[in-house]
C-alpha cells in the first residue's frame, strides 16, 4: 500500500476564494455568512446562508473548457473553479501527466433546478383549468427544454466537468451521501492512490443549495436557525447553548492527492499526509442522529484503524459542528465514546462552519481542506459565537479565538442525514 500525501488545496467558500484568503479568514474568525442575494428571499422566514458572492470559475479553468461554463449548475462551477486552484497550487502540469493515471472522485447531492428553465413545459402542459395535461406534450412539435438541460442537473456532471477539463483519464466517482460526501470522496480518493489505481487524484466536493425551493424545504424540515436577533455572521454558532440549527452554505474544496514517492521526487510541497478514512452508519432514524453518538465513534475509530494510530496520538478534530441541537450533543458524546472521556477533554475540537454555514456535500472537503491547512501551518481555527457555554457540550471547542498549537495526527468528521459518518485521519509532514 502506498502512502498519500496531499500536495495542492483548491477551495471556493463563503469566506474567501483560494487557500490563502480562506485560511486567513478561517484564523481571523472571519465569516461569509450574510442576508441572501442569489434571489429574492425577502419573504422568506430565513434569509441568510453562506453564499459565494460573485464567482467567476474563468479564471481558474482551460481556455478550451471555459464555453461548457454556460451549462454548468452552480455548484460544477464551484467543483471546476476549485479543482483549478488545487492543481495550480500543486504545480503539477496536466500536459505532462498519464491522464489514465489522474483520478477524480468528488462528493455532491441534490442539484437545484432552475425553475425559469422548465417554465415554457409547465405553461405547455397546462389546461385552460390549471391543471397538467401531459397529452399536451406533443402538440405543436418541438422541445420546449434546451436540449442539454438535463446535463446540468446529473450529480456526476461535477467531476465529468473537472475531468474533461484537465484531461483527467483514470478513475471517475461521484459520492453522493450526504453530509458526509466531501469526507468520503478523499477517503476514497486516498485509497484509489493507495492501492496504485491512480498516482495523482483531484478529491473533494462541490455543492450549492441557495435556491428558493431548497431554502423552503430546508425551512420545513426544521434543521435552519431562524434567528432574527442577530447579525447573519452571528447567528451559526455550533456547540453554543442557543444555537437552534444550521445556517445553510454552498462552495467546493478540492485536494491534489498523491503519491509520496512521486511528490517528494518532484520535489512537491506536502501539505499533509492522509493515514486513513472510517464510515460507518447508525441505523438509527432517517432525519435524527443517534444521540449516543456510537455510530459517529465507530466511524472514528475505523478510521483509526486504518491509520494505525491510537486515540493517544490524536491532538486535534476538525468537527461536524453544525449547530444544531441534536448533532452537536451527538458529536460530543461520538468523541467520548471513541477517546473516553480523560483523552477526549484533552482533545482540541472546532467547526469552521461557524463561519461559512453547512455546505452539505461540499463541507467535509472543504473541511479536509483546513485540516491539511491546520497540519501545515500549525495553527487550529476557532469556532467562532461560541459565547455560552452549553452544559451538554462540555469539551474544549476553540471558543472565538485562533490557536497556535501543532498536532502531529488531526481528524475531520462528519455526519450525515440518513445516518451516514465519516472521518478521516491525517498526519503532518
Amino acid at each position: 500500500m502506498r502512502r498519500v500525501v496531499v500536495t495542492g488545496l483548491g477551495v471556493v467558500a463563503p469566506n474567501g476564494i483560494g487557500r490563502e484568503e480562506f485560511w486567513s479568514s478561517c484564523v481571523a474568525g472571519r465569516s461569509g455568512i450574510s442576508t441572501i442575494s442569489a434571489f429574492d428571499s425577502k419573504t422568506f422566514p430565513i434569509n441568510v446562508a453562506g453564499e459565494v458572492k460573485q464567482f467567476d470559475a474563468t479564471p481558474f479553468v482551460p481556455e478550451s473548457s471555459r464555453k461548457s461554463l454556460k451549462i454548468m449548475g452552480r455548484a460544477a462551477k464551484f467543483g471546476l473553479g476549485a479543482a483549478g486552484l488545487a492543481l495550480q497550487d500543486s504545480g503539477i502540469d496536466m500536459r505532462t501527466e498519464d491522464p489514465g493515471m489522474v483520478g477524480v472522485v468528488m462528493g455532491t447531492g441534490l442539484v437545484p433546478i432552475d425553475m425559469s428553465e422548465i417554465m415554457p413545459l409547465l405553461r405547455k402542459v397546462m389546461n385552460e383549468e390549471g391543471h397538467f395535461d401531459l397529452t399536451k406534450l406533443d402538440a405543436g412539435g418541438g422541445s420546449p427544454i434546451f436540449p442539454l438541460w438535463l446535463l446540468k442537473y446529473l450529480p456526476n456532471m461535477v467531476a465529468a466537468h473537472i475531468s474533461m477539463a484537465f484531461n483527467a483519464q483514470g478513475p471517475n466517482s461521484t459520492i453522493t451521501t450526504a453530509c458526509v460526501a466531501g469526507t468520503q470522496a478523499v477517503g476514497e480518493g486516498f485509497r484509489m492512490i493507495s492501492r496504485g489505481e491512480a498516482d495523482v487524484c483531484l478529491a473533494g466536493g462541490a455543492d450549492s443549495r441557495l435556491d428558493p425551493l431548497l431554502l423552503m424545504a430546508y425551512t420545513a424540515l426544521g434543521t435552519l436557525s431562524r434567528r432574527t436577533d442577530l447579525p447573519p455572521e452571528q447567528i451559526s454558532r455550533p456547540f453554543d447553548r442557543l444555537r437552534d440549527g444550521f445556517v445553510l452554505g454552498e462552495g467546493s474544496g478540492v485536494l491534489v492527492l498523491e503519491d509520496f514517492d512521486r511528490a517528494r521526487k518532484r520535489g512537491a510541497k506536502i501539505y499533509a499526509e492522509i493515514l486513513g478514512f472510517g464510515s460507518s452508519f447508525d441505523a438509527y432514524s432517517i432525519t435524527k442522529p443517534d444521540p449516543e453518538g456510537k455510530g459517529g465513534a465507530r466511524a472514528i475509530r475505523n478510521a483509526l484503524n486504518e491509520a494505525k494510530v491510537s486515540t493517544e496520538d490524536v491532538r486535534y478534530i476538525n468537527a461536524h459542528g453544525t449547530s444544531t441541537r441534536l448533532n452537536d450533543c451527538m458529536e460530543t458524546n461520538a468523541v467520548k465514546h471513541a477517546f473516553g472521556e480523560h483523552k477526549a477533554r484533552m482533545v482540541p475540537i472546532s467547526s469552521i462552519k461557524s463561519m461559512i454555514g453547512h455546505s452539505i456535500g461540499a463541507s467535509g472537503a472543504i473541511e479536509a481542506v483546513a485540516l491539511a491547512l491546520t497540519l501545515s501551518e500549525s495553527v487550529t481555527p476557532p469556532t467562532i459565537n461560541l459565547t455560552h457555554p452549553d452544559p451538554v457540550c462540555d469539551l474544549d471547542y476553540i471558543p472565538n479565538v485562533a490557536r497556535d498549537w501543532a498536532p502531529a495526527v488531526a481528524i475531520s468528521t462528519s455526519f450525515g442525514f440518513g445516518g451516514q459518518n465519516g472521518a478521516l485521519v491525517m498526519r503532518a509532514m
